[in-house]
């Protein structure tokens, strides 16, 4: 560290993102919530036809190919859509738009750790509210708690939990600042919060192309929410921050519903099965409409079983966060790849017995 990082920044420790192994490592990777099957290949075909002009030039500095496409399939005008490099992003102009020294970032726990490294960012001390054992949302105490803005994901990570959605429509209600609700997961979820933007001026709901469009390693998000707030969010978001490569093909990939609605069924299902083998060897297993699930083993330390899998070449994600230190969040893989975890919780679990 050098003297010249800000006094503030000097002790926040910054956001650890999962561990992504090297290319070509032979690796079960269950750790950061990527999709396990490809993109459309509408995304391949536009790939293919990427020319030396398109590089040539700066980008649409607005994207309205991607925010045209987006429109048409949420039924919902262009102005009402920003683009920006990834929802994480967005995230962080959010936080510039709105978040100043005497404000507060106010949002439930255990949830997305980057929520309190931006907050941090910004100077502010965040407030995090705790989920219960049920990861039941705390609606009183976040209204209550005056935040210029206030985050809930939902479907939530850690958790695999959905909130319902009247209680994200009382939460509107009550809320006097911005209600950010972060739907990367949305797309193995039962139901989604959208309705609520065009009910709430203050409301906006981010997507993700990363997980239901298998799209991780392009970096595209995109928010939605009423014109004024997304002219707030244009005034302080970075220039060109989405290339052009991103918007081509992230306007061909959320021109494919059906693959898109194909690959979620299929994790789906798997993750259906995967819970219920994970509860025959004797999980806690939480209810998910993610692409992960939430597991606790009463005979297993968590941070023990992780660092095992490792040396197994099987990555899963540990948390050391109050509520969660004893659980791992399992990324739903492809069924061959569920399966070889769960023959490896097998022998695990049958050396802590005759042990």
């Amino acid at each position: 560290m050098t003297p010249f990082l800000r006094p503030h920044l000097q002790t926040i420790p910054g956001y650890t993102p999962g561990e992504q192994p090297p290319p070509g490592s032979t690796v079960i990777k269950l750790n950061t919530n990527e999709n396990p099957y490809p993109p459309s290949d509408r995304v391949f075909e536009a790939l293919q036809n990427i020319d030396g002009e398109l590089l040539r030039r700066y980008p649409d500095a607005s994207a309205r190919m991607f925010r045209e496409a987006a429109g048409t399939v949420f039924d919902i005008s262009p102005d009402w859509i920003t683009v920006a490099n990834g929802s994480d992003d967005l995230l962080s102009i959010i936080m510039r738009a709105f978040v100043d020294a005497n404000s507060k970032v106010v949002y439930p726990m255990p949830t997305y750790v980057l929520y309190r490294t931006l907050a941090q960012l910004q100077g502010v001390q965040p407030c995090e509210i705790p989920y219960d054992e049920s990861f039941n949302l705390p609606i009183s105490q976040l209204a209550t708690a005056d935040g210029a803005v206030t985050l809930v994901a939902s479907p939530n990570s850690p958790s695999g939990t959905a909130i319902p959605i009247e209680q994200l429509e009382k939460l509107a209600v009550q809320v006097s600042g911005v209600l950010v609700i972060d739907e990367a997961y949305v797309d193995f979820a039962e139901s989604s919060a959208l309705a609520l933007v065009r009910d709430h001026d203050h409301v906006i709901v981010l997507r993700t192309l990363s997980k239901g469009y298998s799209l991780a390693g392009l970096r595209l998000g995109f928010a939605i929410a009423n014109p004024q707030i997304i002219q707030d969010l244009n005034k302080v978001k970075d220039s060109y921050c989405v290339d052009a490569i991103a918007t081509l093909l992230g306007t061909a990939a959320i021109q494919d519903q059906d693959h898109k609605n194909r690959n979620a069924e299929r994790v789906k299902r798997s993750r259906g099965t995967l819970a219920h083998d994970l509860e025959q060897l004797g999980f806690r297993v939480w209810p998910s409409q993610t692409n992960f699930l939430l597991i606790q083993h009463p005979d297993a330390k968590a941070l023990e079983l992780q660092q095992w899998l490792k040396q197994r070449n099987i990555l899963v994600r540990h948390f050391n966060l109050p509520s969660v230190v004893d659980k791992l969040r399992i990324t739903v893989g492809t069924d061959e790849q569920n399966a070889v975890l769960c023959q490896h919780f097998t022998h695990y679990l049958s050396a802590l017995k005759s042990s």
